[in-house]
């Protein structure tokens, strides 16, 4: 069994998303981050970051923890065999994309949110800076898609750690039709029934 510590964001649901693809039975334990659940000593015990998502798996001789989304996902990829190539060119273009969601597609659109959303009063310079990067990494998705059906040829790991922060495109200011690409990609995982469970959870 799999203990699975998320909230409803898009670093949670990259993770829900892959173990609703796997199969995998696992249990969930919401972590409300608006409430401050994160900053327990019990979580803390768990991710000393204090972030979520973090994954416990007892299925073995001791149980493994896992935090850090990217991690977690690479971790249950390499673990069943799927959605991650072993080895050679393949392996390494699924990675390089997990990375550009990592590094840049999550933390610019994260910081998007932020000042559009969130921030207690307008700051047009960083609303500018990001809603820019915003577009860019947007194009850049979109020329890749242009040439692959899938951000790394074959459906994986990078394609589940984009999609969420895909769904979040009107907090963003973008419109998806201006990336003709990433809308035909997004509607395809859009119509996965793994997809769809995992973007639900927590329920």
């Amino acid at each position: 069994m799999i203990d699975l510590y998320t909230w409803g964001t898009p670093n949670g649901r990259k993770v829900s998303i892959l173990l609703e693809e796997l199969g995998l039975a696992y249990q969930v334990h919401p972590v409300n981050i608006g409430a401050g659940d994160q900053f327990s000593d019990t979580f803390k015990a768990i991710n000393p970051n204090s972030k979520i998502p973090a994954l416990v798996d007892h299925d073995g001789a001791e149980p493994v923890t896992v935090f850090e989304s990217g991690a977690i996902l690479i971790y249950l990829a390499e673990k069943h065999g799927q959605f991650l190539p072993v080895a050679g060119t393949a392996r390494y273009a699924v990675l390089q994309w997990l990375m550009f969601q990592m590094g840049g597609f999550g933390p610019m659109l994260g910081q998007t949110h932020h000042f559009l959303r969130y921030a207690p009063e307008p700051v047009p310079y960083a609303i500018e800076r990001y809603t820019k990067e915003a577009a860019r990494l947007y194009a850049v998705l979109d020329q890749q898609l242009s040439a692959h059906e899938y951000v790394a040829g074959a459906y994986s790991i990078a394609d589940m750690a984009l999609y969420p922060w895909a769904s979040r495109h009107e907090w963003q200011r973008i419109e998806l039709a201006d990336y003709p690409h990433v809308l035909r990609w997004y509607q395809q995982l859009s119509a996965r029934p793994a997809v769809q469970r995992g973007m639900l959870v927590p329920a």
